[in-house]
């Protein structure tokens, strides 16, 4: 942390328990990627995943105040048959940035990565957000250019 040397950080392995800690920030980072804020869906949603198992979520806090979040899914790969971690969302709240919290969380997922004994970290960015693909790059993530991304809306 470059805020200050006495700010007392600490990254949780969040459960249901922490859910209303993580609502306001998983809101804000919604509302950061062009949606309607919504709490009670957020919290639902949290909820839902954590309460399953379809998630994991490090929250970061400075003096017990949420500042942060990593939310990963679970993937698996045919051709190795082994197990992989989607690193689909990483958020600083707007005042707590650039005091080293993204890294740290960076960090915090590599070694659940490996705990797990995961293959590997996977993630996506926007190609807009240069601030973000500096962090991950400067962090040893490769950026992977021989394949495309499609996604189909499905009608519901």
């Amino acid at each position: 942390m470059t805020e200050s040397d006495d700010s007392a950080v600490e990254v949780i392995h969040a459960t249901t328990e922490h859910v209303e800690q993580i609502v306001p920030l998983f809101d804000e980072y919604r509302v950061w990627c062009r949606v309607d804020s919504d709490p009670d869906r957020a919290r639902s949603y949290l909820t839902h995943r954590l309460t399953n198992g379809e998630a994991v979520v490090f929250l970061a806090t400075v003096d017990g105040e949420p500042a942060a979040f990593a939310l990963l899914y679970p993937l698996f790969s045919s051709v190795s048959m082994e197990s992989v971690w989607v690193l689909n969302d990483l958020f600083v709240t707007s005042h707590r940035r650039r005091q080293g919290l993204g890294r740290l969380l960076m960090e915090t997922v590599i070694e659940f990565g490996r705990s797990t004994g995961a293959l590997r970290l996977e993630l996506e960015t926007e190609v807009t957000n240069l601030v973000a693909q500096g962090v991950y790059e400067s962090g040893g993530w490769e950026r992977i250019d021989s394949y495309y991304r499609y996604y189909l809306t499905l009608d519901r």
